[in-house]
């Protein structure tokens, strides 16, 4: 496997009057290659879209082993904070690890309009994890933290047996991804988890949390926590049950993507409306 699986996700259409956009983010050990269809979608629908590669995700895939979650969400800041003064409207969201990201912006920034996350993942109890995941504090303090890594089940987190299919060939012909969870990169993710979960009274934006029945790798339990902590007025849980965890390319795929744009429309107008109330 080549060291290079960068890819960056921009649509910008600077003619359109309603400035409104959305930022991705990509999945633990994924690329923005995994959320194209949804940002094609998003623009389609009158948004612009940016999506980039989390650090140890895009250059040289061997970077993974020395980012912690601090470097994650400090790039996601930094991305959110250059990119909102230009909106009127802007939204985050994402998958996985991008979900849990996309929670850690709306607890560190007022201005956030909403936030949709997919997949969160805050626990990894979902049926395909192995038990050895137990033993990840013991690995963690040993050298075995820079030989081991869980390997990606053969579902690819999609139930769909077509979609895996394609999903296996795309992954074999191209870098778009790892097909395995480092150790150093899943202990960033559970810290981040961590971190997320003490401080989810400081969201007050709408949330949206779509979350499958059935993820092979998080349970329904990090979508309940997250939405049963946060302080937000509006929000709004969905749970599909023919999904796995890549649920943006699963049997329920459109759905997915019509109830994020009823959710965010509906944001839109009502911010809209004090607007007009304002003026």
């Amino acid at each position: 496997m080549s060291e290079s699986i960068d890819f960056e996700l921009v649509h910008n259409d600077f003619a359109r009057e309603d400035k409104k956009a959305v930022l991705l983010f990509h999945g633990l050990t994924g690329s923005p290659f995994e959320m194209k269809k949804y940002g094609d979608f998003l623009f389609k629908n009158g948004y612009d879209v940016f999506c980039y590669s989390f650090p140890g995700h895009g250059d040289r895939i061997s970077e993974i082993e020395t980012v912690t979650w601090h470097d994650w969400c400090e790039f996601a800041q930094s991305k959110y904070t250059s990119l909102r003064k230009n909106y009127n409207q802007f939204f985050v969201s994402g998958l996985c690890l991008g979900a849990a990201v996309a929670v850690y912006l709306g607890e560190h920034n007022e201005d956030l309009t909403g936030i949709v996350a997919l997949s969160t993942t805050l626990f990894l109890d979902g049926f395909c994890i192995p038990w050895t995941i137990s033993l990840l504090p013991f690995a963690l303090s040993t050298i075995i933290r820079f030989y081991y890594t869980f390997p990606e089940d053969d579902c690819f987190g999609v139930k769909n047996e077509r979609t895996r299919k394609s999903l296996a060939k795309i992954t074999a012909k191209a870098e778009i991804g790892m097909d395995n969870y480092p150790l150093n990169c899943v202990d960033g993710l559970l810290k981040l988890s961590k971190n997320v979960r003490q401080n989810l009274k400081n969201v007050t934006c709408p949330v949206l949390c779509i979350h499958s029945k059935y993820d092979n790798l998080s349970s329904t339990k990090s979508a309940k926590v997250v939405l049963k902590g946060i302080s937000s007025e509006i929000k709004q849980y969905v749970e599909l049950n023919d999904s796995y965890h890549m649920v943006l390319y699963d049997n329920e795929k459109e759905y997915v993507m019509d109830t994020v744009k009823e959710f965010l429309s509906g944001l839109v107008s009502k911010s809209d409306e004090k607007e007009a109330v304002c003026i």
